[in-house]
């Protein structure tokens, strides 16, 4: 017994890290984010419920028989809303003392007298309590999973006209009543279908698991169900790229867990440095970390150089001594992201192979180097874009070993300057004909290797929000292993814009009641 109670202590933190792993994205919406969303929210609410549609409402009291139909609402007026987060997983929306404006058709027969006409009425006291359940669904994806709603009227009060008024406003209770309570019903079913169908179908246009280029992808699936407290919803993303040529692979996540404490601006966007690494892996994997210059593409003043630099191996290669030059630039190993307070840098290892490309012969190699460097990256917004821009300005590349990869024996000859290091397994002289290199090479990677490597780079991958909802006042902060942008939210699109161009094709049990008739003027239908 003692046994298996220290066996299930020992496997505990496992299990807990197993059921509880760390997103590579983070968001969280504060309640400046939700005041925004709410009113926006208001206008699309507004506009669902002008579409109530009312069934025709018929009946008699005595010799009173009445028809109503083509009811429409002409104006709502809701002035005290509110929106809210409830713990734990809950969306709060709350309607007080509304009043909801309608016109409608009318048929009367009182005794031998029909009259036709229309009539307005107003519903005042309007009260609708609505919550909303968020939830991860099946494919990862943030989801209305539930609504509760209650609606209620306290009053309602109609209007008539035309030459039995004095009957109408004696009998109107009738009308009145059955009027105020087809009314009631149709508020939550129209808001069900408002929240579970069109709001759900927003939901759909946040990107999930899709393709950042042709060489690999970004999976942006729920890691678990958001987390809501009083004042901010969180939500944690995998934030996981992969190449497209493996698609199912997993790379597991051992980076510090994004944590953000601030809720000053309505919306904060947190990225580990297992997100920078999981793209970085997944390139490498695809193998796309290549660049090649060969001929006219190779600087001429490093062509010069290089050919001084190898002129007796050149010399020796007799009748190829005018041979193009080709450079192979092939990183070695996934490059690694690192994260601080103070910058971002990323650390990359890769060969250059320095060769002679004689027509209609094999390449002569000339020259193969181990290179070292650490990449300044700055992280940035460009609309819903995450960009990184790398330069090599603020760090130096090191060479090691002209014709090997491994560490410097301490015998072997080394120089250090200013952050280059040169290593050679052969001799000083041949170190010393690395160290001009240095500068040289550093340069033709700046001005040639790294704007191609930041126009690869330069659509960005799109960070996890509807369509028709952008950043503004982006502010990047980096911390300990992970950095946050922080940003106001603007809608670039309404709800009505968007929902109504992704809006399902409507079924045969769809929430909408029937079509209103035309009223019958004939008194025999009454």
């Amino acid at each position: 017994m003692a046994a298996g109670s220290c066996l299930l202590l020992l496997l505990l933190p496992s299990l807990v890290t197993a059921s509880h792993s760390p997103p590579g994205c983070k968001i969280r919406i504060t309640s400046k984010g939700l005041d925004l969303v709410k009113q926006e929210g208001l206008r699309f609410v507004e506009q669902e419920l002008q579409n109530i549609t009312v069934s025709d409402l018929h009946g008699s009291e005595g010799q009173f028989q009445y028809n109503i139909s083509q009811v429409k609402v002409t104006d709502l007026q809701l002035a005290f809303s509110d929106l809210n987060f409830q713990p734990q997983q809950h969306l709060v929306f709350n309607i007080n003392n509304a009043s909801i404006s309608l016109r409608f058709r009318r048929q009367l027969l009182y005794w031998f007298f029909y009259d036709i006409g229309s009539i307005n009425a107003s519903a005042d006291g309007v009260h609708i309590y609505t919550v909303l359940q968020l939830a991860k669904d099946e494919a990862g994806r943030l989801k209305i999973s539930n609504m509760t709603c209650n609606a209620s009227i306290a009053r309602m009060h109609a209007g008539f006209s035309g030459t039995l008024r004095k009957v109408y406003e004696f009998l109107s209770t009738f009308i009145v009543t059955g009027m105020r309570f087809l009314l009631s019903q149709q508020i939550c079913p129209s808001l069900e279908h408002a929240s579970l169908v069109l709001l759900n179908s927003l939901l759909d246009t946040v990107p999930v698991r899709n393709y950042v280029d042709e060489h690999i992808g970004i999976d942006y699936s729920l890691l678990r169900d958001p987390s809501i407290s009083t004042d901010t919803l969180d939500l944690d993303f995998k934030g996981m790229f992969f190449p497209r040529v493996r698609e199912d692979q997993e790379l597991e996540n051992h980076a510090v867990e994004p944590v953000i404490k601030e809720t000053e601006r309505m919306v904060y966007v947190a990225f580990s440095e297992y997100f920078f690494d999981s793209a970085m892996q997944s390139y490498f994997q695809a193998g796309v970390l290549t660049i090649e210059l060969q001929g006219e593409k190779v600087p001429k003043d490093l062509e010069v150089l290089l050919r001084a630099t190898f002129f007796g191996t050149i010399f020796m290669l007799s009748p190829s001594v005018d041979a193009p030059l080709r450079l192979v630039l092939q990183v070695s190993a996934p490059p690694r992201c690192t994260i601080k307070p103070s910058g971002t840098s990323v650390a990359v290892s890769a060969f250059l192979n320095i060769s002679l490309v004689p027509p209609d012969r094999p390449p002569v190699q000339l020259s193969s180097m181990a290179m070292e460097t650490k990449l300044s990256a700055k992280v940035f917004l460009q609309g819903k874009a995450l960009r990184v821009q790398l330069d090599l300005r603020r760090y130096g590349w090191g060479l090691m070993g002209a014709w090997g990869e491994s560490p410097p024996h301490p015998t072997h000859s080394c120089f250090l300057l200013s952050r280059f290091r040169i290593y050679s397994k052969q001799s000083a002289l041949e170190s010393l004909a690395l160290f001009s290199l240095q500068s040289p090479l550093k340069t033709l990677l700046q001005l040639t290797i790294m704007p191609i490597i930041n126009e690869r780079t330069k659509k960005g991958v799109q960070i996890p929000l509807p369509e028709g909802m952008d950043f503004t006042r982006e502010v990047v902060t980096n911390h300990a292993g992970f950095l946050t942008v922080g940003a106001d939210l603007h809608f670039s699109k309404g709800l009505r814009e968007v929902i109504e161009k992704y809006r399902p094709v409507p079924t045969a049990t769809a929430y909408s009641s029937s079509q209103p008739t035309d009223p019958s003027l004939d008194p025999s239908s009454l």
